[in-house]
């Protein structure tokens, strides 16, 4: 055991250790000799050398080196290795040799294998394949030396792993084991020979293990060591940095196979502030975007980029009136329109009605019929100019309809009552922004999921009236997920969404609410893009079990700092940091601390 002081230098790091002065000490030599060198701050406070490990104060540490190759190597066959998600340095030392000297043994190789196979045909045996195959695979290599098309390299690769037990590295050396067997590349532990494996590891560029193995450029390429998970393509806008090898993760989402994406997400790990992001950098590439808010966190958002900001409450001025209906496009007839929007209507009903027997529910979509027919809409005809009926129309017509007296009751308070200026007004709402945010925030708990399936209803309308690329972006979705309708109206629009430009992301912290809904698990499937920031230790086994997450991964979720998490593309998925420059920052940000010192430095900055 080796321990050590602040007065010596740590020699296994490659420096020298001062020898004792025999003359006495002046000030300036006692200041000097007490003074810490470089290798004294990183060396560790104790060395401990085994024939199997080392301990380096509270971390051990073994080596390997691999001793056997297969004939072929594959490009990626060390992607696994280096993607672990383990503590490990690897060493890949290249020797050049000089191809001079390998032709000479190989001229002479070639005598052997020639002389072996023409032995085996004078004495009549059956021919053997492996003297067959390295022939040609002498004769070819040689070929290559002799036309500069290869060069012939000593080889040697080293890795060290790290743990805090015995069984945690032997665990992980049975991983590492088992994943390059299957590839027929093994490894032998430096045994006796730690330290000098260690030496090797590190970043000094000398192989003191000198374990090396015959190989040409080819196969070489294939330890290419940058061949991690890469998350990106050619164009679209950064979602953030991979957090394993610090790649730019670039997505389009318009360029996927549909243009959803999912975020779930615990309350304060960034999810807002990532989404925020991603619209301000998908507004700079001509894309409209939507926002329902139900907190008013977008506000000043739409107000930097010059968008609007709707307030929907009781008390507002901004009202949607839900019987309005799309102007039908060249591809689709008046009937079709006509019908798909009582549809929804009758879901909408539902919901504030609190639910409809098989009766009423046939009741109210009568009722809608007549309504829209009261003001000559009806599937034969051109109702693109025709002003719609409101709710207060709807009453009227429903009570005069027999069997409607609980219908009428249950409707007055949206009509006549407390509720009577939600809902019962024409639409006075122009959507035609770049950016647009509606705010439920100062809605009533009781009237928010109505309210958001109101809002979506007319931003759907809005979508197939007018084909743009867009993307609808709802926020604590898990309150359209409580309800059934609103749920089946979300997962219509995320199926739906690919043939009118739309792309929906939806973004919820109360992740089991969001996958109770049969539409849950449907709305992750119809989703190219998922995000997954850190997660509550609540929620945590849901979310793994439902994307499918290792135990590194959970962990990771639940570690991760804010705007830190794993981000999905299809079947590939990485780790993820969100990063923002200095001017996003200032726009997008939600922490209480920066808008409040954002506030003060507006007011006290000079008119």
């Amino acid at each position: 055991m080796t321990h050590r002081n602040n007065m010596g230098i740590f020699d296994f790091i490659g420096g020298e250790k001062k020898k004792p002065e025999l003359t006495p000490f002046l000030p300036k030599d006692i200041y000097d000799a007490a003074k810490l060198d470089f290798s004294d701050i990183i060396a560790p406070s104790a060395l401990k050398i085994t024939p199997r490990e080392m301990n380096l104060g509270d971390k051990l540490v073994r080596t390997f080196y691999v001793i056997s190759y297969p004939r072929f190597l594959a490009g990626t066959w060390f992607a696994p290795i280096i993607n672990k998600d383990k503590v490990l340095d690897i060493s890949i030392f290249i020797h050049p040799v000089d191809t001079a000297v390998i032709l000479r043994k190989f001229q002479k190789k070639v005598a052997e294998v020639q002389s072996q196979i023409m032995t085996r045909q004078e004495k009549g045996m059956v021919r053997d394949p492996m003297l067959d195959t390295a022939y040609q695979d002498i004769e070819q290599l040689r070929n290559q030396l002799q036309q500069a098309q290869e060069r012939v390299f000593d080889v040697g690769l080293y890795i060290s792993i790290y743990g805090t037990s015995q069984d945690e590295l032997d665990k992980t050396e049975s991983e590492i084991r088992s994943i390059l067997d299957a590839k027929l590349v093994y490894v032998k532990p430096a045994l006796f020979q730690q330290e000098q494996g260690f030496k090797s590891v590190m970043p000094i560029g000398d192989d003191q293990l000198a374990v090396n193995s015959k190989m040409n450029s080819s196969p070489l390429s294939s330890f290419f060591p940058f061949t991690s998970f890469d998350l990106t393509s050619d164009r679209g806008i950064l979602y953030g940095i991979n957090r394993h090898n610090s790649s730019l993760i670039l997505f389009d989402r318009f360029s996927l196979e549909n243009y959803n994406s999912v975020t779930f997400a615990k309350s304060g790990s960034g999810k807002s502030y990532a989404t925020k992001l991603e619209i301000l950098r998908s507004l700079m590439f001509d894309t409209e975007v939507i926002v329902i808010d139900p907190e008013s966190e977008y506000e000043y958002l739409a107000n930097a980029v010059g968008g609007r900001f709707f307030d929907i409450s009781l008390s507002s001025d901004n009202r949607i009136n839900p019987f309005d209906l799309p102007t039908p496009r060249e591809d689709e007839s008046p009937i079709d329109v006509l019908r798909s929007n009582i549809i929804n209507l009758v879901g909408l009903f539902r919901l504030m009605l609190g639910g409809l027997t098989p009766e009423e529910d046939a009741i109210i979509d009568r009722a809608i019929t007549e309504t829209y027919a009261l003001k000559d809409i009806t599937g034969a005809n051109d109702f693109s100019s025709m002003e719609p009926p409101l709710l207060s129309d709807f009453e009227l017509v429903l009570a005069g309809m027999e069997g409607s007296e609980s219908l009428v009751q249950r409707i007055t308070k949206y009509t006549k009552g407390t509720w009577s200026g939600f809902i019962n007004r024409p639409t006075n709402v122009d959507i035609n922004k770049k950016f647009i945010a509606f705010s439920v925030r100062n809605m009533e708990d009781e009237l928010k999921t109505i309210a958001m399936y109101i809002i979506t209803h007319f931003i759907w309308n809005a979508v197939r009236k007018d084909l743009r690329k867009r993307l609808l972006v709802i926020d604590e979705a898990w309150w359209m997920m409580k309800s059934e309708d609103t749920a089946a109206f979300l997962y219509g629009m995320a199926k739906r969404g690919r043939k009118y430009y739309l792309g929906l992301a939806t973004i919820t912290q109360d992740v089991e609410d969001f996958l109770k809904s049969p539409y849950g698990l449907p709305m992750l499937t119809n989703s190219s893009i998922q995000i997954l920031l850190k997660q509550s230790a609540t929620s945590i086994d849901a979310v793994q079990k439902t994307f499918n997450l290792t135990e590194e991964e959970k962990y990771l979720l639940l570690e991760s700092d804010v705007g830190e998490g794993i981000f999905f593309a299809g079947l590939k998925h990485v780790a993820i940091k969100v990063i923002a420059s200095y001017t996003e920052d200032q726009i997008i940000t939600s922490d209480p601390s920066q808008l409040l010192a954002i506030a003060r430095a507006k007011k006290d900055s000079p008119s």
